[in-house]
């Protein structure tokens, strides 16, 4: 608020600096710097411009954040009021008060077809830009389960009302292949749909970063950070890219800074949540969890099952349960693995003229994924060497030493090292309460008769197949 002992040059001197610390040096030195305050009279603030098109430009770009600077320095009731010297108006122009009217009375340039540089701003015509969206990508398509539904609802309220939701930025997080891009396209499709007239973005940092430097080499810096500051919904993919890139953070610093104080909705994805980011400036991180943060996890076992049956009726293929049941139980992976294995299994079956069954499943994927090994104990082991010898439990763990107990203990032993991670005195604590020298003893004695007794090699071999379970 303006004191007495305050001149209101002074004010504005105090409100530039404001300004300054929320735009780049080339904002501020083009558009602020040849501002020059005329007059306040304790409820309106004259400004002199050099022309009209600073009027539009401070009311379309700066506004949002340049209102609550006035405000707090000049007094609640501050209006601006913009003074053009007469040789740069328009026939038609007069002075404009930016809370009342809004400066429309330029000459616009309507020939767009041309245009060759995607930052160029035709004149006060609004373009249309090409979101960059896959239309596939709809929330329609998203498959929901325990591992997304968080993402996927705070994705749709965003869709619904975007810039007006407490989470702003949407940063969606995740390893590869769980739907991060997927649901931050549903999000621009959903946008464009229920919002026309709302300007989509979607861009990979990748591609961010090589029009920044592209803008760069052209010295077209400036109008590569107004083209995004025209973005209502901006969608930032794999924004841990960022990393190490200076300029470009400074540059995406002034996009995000604008966008968020206009209202404008800002969703980014990363492999990381907001704290793992590394060689990114602590403000930029700050804003990053201004927001909602929501991971996608690996999908479990019932978004799996929606998952296949989703995608092989997109392939109109007849997968049967048993199949559907196998590739959820054994398939650890990621949403695209899960689908890529399955078009796989389809097309394989397809060229083979064979159906799909859980054989064949088994047969056919081994070279694309790796299923699930379910984890070996050495009760299992011990319930294998019984079962397979014809041998009661009671006597396998009695005092007896009996050649066939013996000889099943040893086997049992021998197994236990192969396919588990049990030290040995483990090992040898569970079977017959012997120490870890008993136990290297046994492996040694089987591995001999092994090699020597094609017959008791067979036998082992045998055991061994049940264990794992082939």
């Amino acid at each position: 608020m303006l004191s007495n002992s305050q001149t209101y040059n002074d004010v504005w001197q105090h409100c530039l600096s404001r300004i300054k610390e929320q735009t780049s040096e080339e904002e501020f030195v083009k558009w602020f710097k040849p501002i020059v305050p005329l007059d306040f009279d304790g409820t309106t603030l004259r400004l002199r411009v050099p022309n009209e098109s600073y009027v539009y430009h401070i009311e379309r770009n700066y506004i949002p954040f340049l209102r609550p600077i006035i405000h707090q320095l000049f007094g609640l009731k501050t209006r601006l009021r913009y003074a053009i010297p007469k040789s740069e108006q328009a026939p038609v122009a007069v002075v404009q008060d930016a809370d009342i009217t809004p400066i429309n009375k330029f000459v616009t340039q309507t020939d767009t077809a041309n245009i060759k540089n995607p930052f160029v701003i035709p004149g006060i015509k609004k373009i249309i830009i090409d979101p960059q969206l896959n239309p596939g990508y709809t929330f329609d398509s998203f498959v929901e389960g325990e591992c997304n539904r968080l993402a996927r609802s705070a994705g749709l309220a965003v869709a619904v009302n975007p810039g007006k939701t407490p989470f702003n930025p949407l940063y969606i997080y995740g390893d590869s292949g769980l739907g991060k891009t997927h649901i931050a396209q549903a999000i621009g499709n959903e946008v464009k749909l229920r919002h026309p007239e709302r300007q989509v973005l979607y861009v990979s940092m990748n591609k961010f970063q090589a029009q920044f430097q592209n803008a760069a080499i052209k010295g077209e810096l400036n109008d590569f950070i107004h083209f995004y500051q025209m973005i209502d919904v901006l969608i930032i993919d794999d924004i841990q890219e960022l990393a190490g890139k200076d300029k470009t953070q400074n540059a995406f610093f002034n996009i995000f800074n604008h966008l968020h104080l206009s209202g404008k909705q800002l969703i980014i994805t990363s492999d990381k949540p907001p704290v793992e980011l590394k060689d990114i400036e602590q403000r930029l991180i700050t804003r990053f969890k201004w927001g909602l943060s929501t991971q996608l996890l690996l999908p479990d076992y019932e978004t799996k099952i929606k998952i296949i049956r989703n995608k092989a009726a997109k392939l109109n293929a007849e997968v049967v349960d048993d199949v559907v049941e196998f590739l959820a139980h054994n398939i650890n992976a990621n949403v695209r693995e899960i689908e890529g294995a399955l078009s796989s299994l389809i097309a394989n079956a397809s060229f083979l003229n064979k159906k799909i069954t859980v054989p064949l499943t088994k047969e056919i994927l081994k070279v694309y994924v790796q299923f699930n090994q379910k984890e070996i104990t050495i009760e299992h082991i011990k319930n294998v060497v019984c079962e397979h010898m014809k041998l009661d439990m009671a006597k396998f763990n009695s005092p007896k030493r009996t050649r066939e107990i013996a000889q099943a203990r040893q086997i049992a032993m021998y197994l236990s090292k192969q396919h588990t991670k049990a030290p040995l005195t483990s090992i040898g604590a569970a079977i017959g309460g012997k120490n870890h020298a008993t136990v290297l003893h046994a492996c040694k004695a089987i591995s001999n008769l092994i090699e020597t007794d094609k017959m008791f090699r067979h036998l082992v071999e045998e055991i061994e197949k049940k264990v794992v379970g082939n």
